[in-house]
């Protein structure tokens, strides 16, 4: 094996050939020539000593070398853009300015931050925010991101974490829905119902089936893993389903059903590396989504009201 350490480049085309499958794939997404990109994975090939593709004509396939060493070209991937950010936030002067990479939720990215992240943009005009929308929970010690907010206490030391309070969920429905239907009072009514549900439980939908009753699965009119989804079915009229109430209480359609037999708190939290508290770019938005969030989930003010 050579000595002399790759150059990062070659990782970086490694990386987009396993994301995408094709030299030309890649080639195409890192705005390099297909030859280009071939040349980088043979000499990365010829480099590490190891075979990292099956070469066929349906495409790249990564061998089980590519797929040990994918995470760690992941993890360069990181922490390359998260230099960039870094640097962008250097030499900003008296108006702050930079790029800040944010993960949340589905629905706190789309419903939520929107709102807030404008407010701040009339505050701070040369702030560039990167909104990556996802419901898995990415590393921030390995820069993934640099804020997140998560619906569960970050565990790692490294990271400064703010409890902004609890989002609670519950059943909601359509009022019309309800005016053709009935209005559930308990969970025998409710399985007689069009029902919104998950498609495939997960740990947390686990812990909750003791909440939701004995409700009969083929009562579901509609199961889906996207929150999202389940949302915009509420807002149809299309059934029952679990929506968070700061929600629904914007829309006066909504109607929020058996309060008393479920309420599922979800703590939300903000986190950001330590090593970003001097950052005054990265201080300013974790700032401002901690007061923006605080005030969305007690349910006061315009700046949240979508």
């Amino acid at each position: 094996m050579d000595k002399t350490s790759p150059p990062w480049e070659l990782y970086r085309t490694f990386l987009a050939v396993s994301q995408h499958g094709s030299l030309s794939a890649a080639a195409r997404a890192l705005g390099i020539t297909q030859p280009t990109a071939g040349r980088h994975i043979d000499a990365l090939e010829q480099a590490l000593g190891l075979s990292l593709f099956v070469r066929s004509p349906a495409g790249f396939s990564g061998t089980d070398a590519a797929a040990a060493l994918l995470p760690y070209a992941e993890t360069l991937a990181a922490t390359s853009a998260s230099l960039l950010r870094a640097a962008s936030n250097l030499g900003a002067g008296p108006e702050l300015a930079g790029t800040v990479r944010i993960t949340a939720s589905e629905v706190i990215g789309v419903e939520v931050l929107p709102p807030i992240l404008a407010a701040l943009a009339r505050r701070h005009p040369r702030i560039t925010v990167e909104l990556a929308i996802s419901n898995r929970i990415e590393n921030l010690l390995r820069r993934d991101a640099d804020i997140a907010v998560r619906m569960q206490r970050p565990q790692q030391d490294a990271l400064l974490a703010h409890r902004v309070g609890v989002i609670e969920l519950g059943w909601h429905a359509r009022r019309d829905y309800l005016e053709r239907m009935g209005t559930p009072r308990s969970n025998d009514e409710l399985a007689r119902h069009a029902l919104i549900g998950v498609d495939t439980h997960n740990a947390f939908t686990r812990k909750l089936l003791h909440l939701l009753g004995p409700l009969d699965a083929g009562m579901q009119v509609l199961r889906s893993d996207n929150d999202l989804v389940h949302l915009a079915a509420i807002r149809a009229g299309l059934g029952v389903g679990i929506c968070q109430v700061r929600l629904a209480q914007r829309d006066p359609a909504l109607v929020r059903v058996m309060a008393d037999v479920l309420s599922i708190p979800m703590e939300t939290w903000l986190a950001m590396h330590e090593n970003l508290r001097g950052n005054p770019v990265c201080m300013a938005i974790y700032t401002a989504l901690a007061e923006g969030m605080e005030t969305y989930i007690a349910g006061a003010g315009d700046a949240v009201s979508g």
